[in-house]
């Protein structure tokens, strides 16, 4: 089958297999994945991981075979897959923090073959394939009716985004927000807290073009950082005090020590960029006894079979923009494409194709 594999370079390669099920798994026609800039840091090393993997982590599909002990998930059913593989069993997972299972980190699973050789799977997932094998938990059945191409999306950016608004930082009617980074995760950030009726949202971004979106998923205000722009003061002519939340959608040391430079007195910076691995970031320690929190947050602190049923609810209900975040659609053969556009800054998100 047609994978795209990181191998030290990055290849579209049609001699890819993956193993036959185990138990617990299920089997799925990948028809769409998203392409996140968690794939491209694996690229460019900012993520380390083992060679050669298929990449790929945000994507959808139909169950095509079940395992012998599956038993929520049928074949024909339409899937987000998640990156999580939460084993459904420990304290973590009985308290309703998924993300705090320590089945999910750590273990590198490799149900992939390339040219013979065993392959590794990016994150639990390895979605920028034909087919690709996962557990139950992260199988997750939506409605039929929504199309797999916008339904990729909430398995990542959607989570992350939006779900670190409504369960991470959990803001207040008018409570005042940046989000520095306008992306896939930022624009869901933006309209988690639309949703969440914050006010005002300022979104911040170095490219101009991306205000238009901004303000399309929730922002109020749209600032253009650059050499010529004092940032800090532009926040401050907006919201004189500081913000009640800033979230880092970008991963840089700076922009962090920025956010939380930014916050009014019991104010809350949210960690959701991914800096290169070993990073640090620096603050004054005074300015945090004014009440003023460092939150970090993986995967929106997601509860993926709450949260995506949830997220598919409000997006049929016209409350939640999916069909929006598809910029552009791409065949797996034009990956270096869709990403040098992802670079340009022109797109949402740029979405791989594997089946109609």
């Amino acid at each position: 089958m047609k994978a795209v594999v990181w191998t030290g370079q990055l290849e579209v390669r049609d001699d890819v297999e993956v193993r036959d099920l185990r138990a617990n798994e299920v089997r799925v026609r990948v028809h769409a994945a998203g392409l996140c800039h968690s794939d491209v840091s694996v690229v460019n090393g900012t993520i380390p991981f083992p060679t050669p993997a298929v990449l790929g982590h945000e994507g959808a599909g139909v169950v095509e075979e079940v395992g012998s002990s599956v038993r929520k998930v049928q074949v024909g059913d339409h899937v987000v897959l998640t990156t999580l593989g939460n084993c459904g069993q420990c304290d973590a997972c009985d308290r309703g923090q998924p993300t705090h299972c320590r089945d999910t980190a750590g273990r590198l699973k490799a149900p992939f073959t390339v040219g013979g050789d065993k392959a590794f799977q990016f994150a639990n997932a390895g979605v920028f394939a034909e087919h690709t094998v996962v557990t139950e938990t992260q199988a997750v059945v939506i409605d039929r009716e929504v199309p797999l191409a916008s339904a990729s999306l909430i398995g990542c950016a959607v989570l992350t985004g939006t779900g670190a608004v409504l369960n991470r930082a959990k803001p207040r009617p008018g409570s005042s927000a940046i989000v520095i980074g306008i992306g896939g995760i930022g624009l869901n950030v933006l309209q988690g807290l639309a949703l969440s009726q914050a006010g005002p949202i300022i979104a911040i971004d170095t490219n101009p073009a991306k205000e238009a979106a901004a303000k399309l998923f929730g922002a109020t205000h749209f600032i253009c950082a650059g050499p010529d722009v004092d940032t800090a003061e532009a926040v401050k002519e907006i919201c004189p005090l500081g913000v009640d939340y800033a979230f880092e959608c970008v991963g840089h040391p700076a922009l962090i020590r920025q956010c939380i430079d930014l916050l009014d007195w019991g104010g809350s910076c949210v960690l959701l960029g991914v800096p290169k691995f070993g990073s640090e970031a620096s603050f004054v320690v005074q300015s945090l006894y004014n009440d003023k929190s460092i939150l970090g947050c993986r995967y929106g602190a997601a509860r993926p079979h709450h949260d995506i049923p949830l997220f598919v609810d409000l997006y049929k209900a016209g409350k939640l923009k999916l069909d929006e975040l598809v910029s552009q659609t791409f065949e797996p053969e034009q990956v270096q494409e869709a990403l040098d556009a992802m670079h340009g800054g022109a797109l949402n998100r740029a979405v791989l194709r594997f089946a109609d």
